[in-house]
């Protein structure tokens, strides 16, 4: 008898995890995702296992975003030592997501205990080192979309591509008990079918029990072309004000469809004189990685693309600055107009972003553009709120920067591709909506139920089922 319980992204979108139990496979996690939001070394310290890692068989992957990634080195730590099963790709991905993710929160930490230390408090251990990072990366099983992998006894997982970032998956796993296969799909994140740079998310054949995201599942979004559309609108609007647009990005995907998207718009002349500069050393290294992987892509605008063009997203914007050093971030600090400046962190937790905002968020000719989704509790998200003030680094920042949003860029299905993907499989399989804040959960359950009549389940975090 197989039972899944959810431990995480149930009823939220960040901090993925689902533990599913079978006598075949024994102990499998779906994912091991950290929640995203608030201070980095209070957040960290905060998350715990309802599990014994060390009691658990194996990792299937999705892909290699830190909310379905970011705890394997504390996994780890704690003494798990099985496979860590994905793709190809995404286990090129994790080695530069870890590494800077547990360098970002050393360095914070070591921060807060200069503070404790001069404050009389007790210092604070590290939850896990640069090494659990090395065990994670080791233990790393990597494997092509489609191909059958053995998994424990008599079962067997398979990933097809689902078009969301490099390398991401949904994962079918096909259980045997008592003579009869189960199978279970669980959709990682879906991306969207007008994606310049991934495929269109594939389905497999058949699912008994599906597991599937609800991150858009109560709005829909614009589409890509008139989003580009509004972006260069944007632009051209910031530069008569004579200001310059900071864009918090995801280092992997979002971060890859800007600069394909502002590339277009330099070749069409519509760029202006604008300086274009990536500061952040991850989606640097992470580009990089795109670029080897780029033939591989299929979206549409990919293949009308030259063969010079497919070899290389860098090279494919000629006015990119890329800001790799400290002293190259601090440098666009000189720049009073005319930056369009893209960094991490892409909910604006952490990372160069918060440094950029110091320095212009408080004159209203400047503009920020998020192209993502902004979790509760994050800077991002209290911005696109609408905060008159922002707090950072100690001090109130008064927020009377422009704030744009543009939904058409989003990695994730909305609504109606959630539901013609969901409609995709027959007969019905019993449906579970994960990864998803409430309102979005319930829209996406009632839309279901009206225009196929599926009822779904909701799971809390906790909550357990039996297949």
């Amino acid at each position: 008898m197989a039972t899944i319980t959810f431990l995480g992204a149930a009823q939220e979108v960040t901090g993925s995890c689902h533990l599913l139990e079978s006598p075949g496979i024994g102990r499998v996690l779906l994912d091991c995702g950290m929640h995203q939001g608030g201070d980095a070394v209070e957040r960290i310290q905060d998350e715990r296992f309802a599990f014994d890692p060390a009691a658990i068989d194996a990792v299937v992957l999705s892909h290699a975003h830190l909310d379905h990634s970011g705890l394997l080195p504390r996994l780890v730590h704690e003494g798990f030592t099985g496979p860590v099963i994905c793709t190809r790709a995404t286990a090129e991905l994790l080695e530069i997501m870890l590494n800077d993710s547990v360098g970002l929160y050393l360095r914070d930490l070591e921060r807060t205990n200069v503070r404790n230390a001069r404050q009389g408090r007790p210092l604070i251990d590290p939850i896990y080192t640069m090494e659990d990072v090395e065990a994670v990366l080791r233990l790393c099983d990597g494997h092509r979309y489609r191909e059958s992998i053995p998994l424990g006894e008599g079962a067997a997982v398979r990933f097809y591509d689902a078009g969301h970032i490099l390398g991401s998956a949904i994962v079918e796993i096909t259980l045997r008990e008592k003579g009869a296969d189960k199978v279970l799909v669980f959709s990682g994140d879906l991306g969207k079918g007008d994606s310049v740079l991934m495929n269109e998310p594939s389905r497999p054949d058949r699912a008994d029990v599906l597991l599937v995201e609800s991150t858009y599942g109560d709005r829909e979004h614009r589409g890509e072309q008139d989003t580009v559309v509004q972006l260069r609108e944007i632009l051209q609007e910031t530069w008569k004000a004579g200001g310059s647009v900071m864009i918090p990005a995801f280092a992997v995907g979002r971060t890859q469809d800007l600069l394909f998207h502002l590339g277009c718009l330099h070749y069409q002349g519509e760029l202006d004189h604008w300086q274009v500069f990536l500061d952040s050393p991850m989606a640097i290294a992470v580009t990089r990685v795109y670029d080897r992987w780029l033939k591989l892509l299929d979206g549409e605008d990919i293949r009308h693309l030259s063969d010079a063009h497919k070899n290389s997203l860098e090279k494919f914007l000629p006015t990119l600055n890329l800001a790799s050093s400290t002293e190259e971030s601090m440098a666009i600090n000189r720049i009073k107009g005319g930056a369009i400046i893209i960094a991490g962190s892409g909910m604006c937790t952490g990372g160069r972003i918060r440094h950029h905002f110091k320095q212009r968020i408080w004159d209203r000719r400047n503009t920020i553009i998020f192209t993502g989704y902004q979790a509760r509790g994050t800077l991002g998200r209290v911005i696109v709120d609408g905060a008159p003030t922002i707090r950072m680094f100690g001090d109130e920042y008064v927020v009377k920067a422009r704030v744009e949003t543009l939904g058409g860029l989003s990695a994730h299905a909305g609504q109606s591709e959630l539901l013609q993907w969901i409609d995709g499989f027959r007969p019905p399989p019993r449906t579970l909506l994960v990864h998803g804040e409430p309102g979005a959960q319930d829209a996406m359950s009632d839309k279901l139920w009206k225009d196929i009549e599926l009822k779904v389940e909701i799971p809390a975090r906790g909550d357990c089922i039996v297949f």
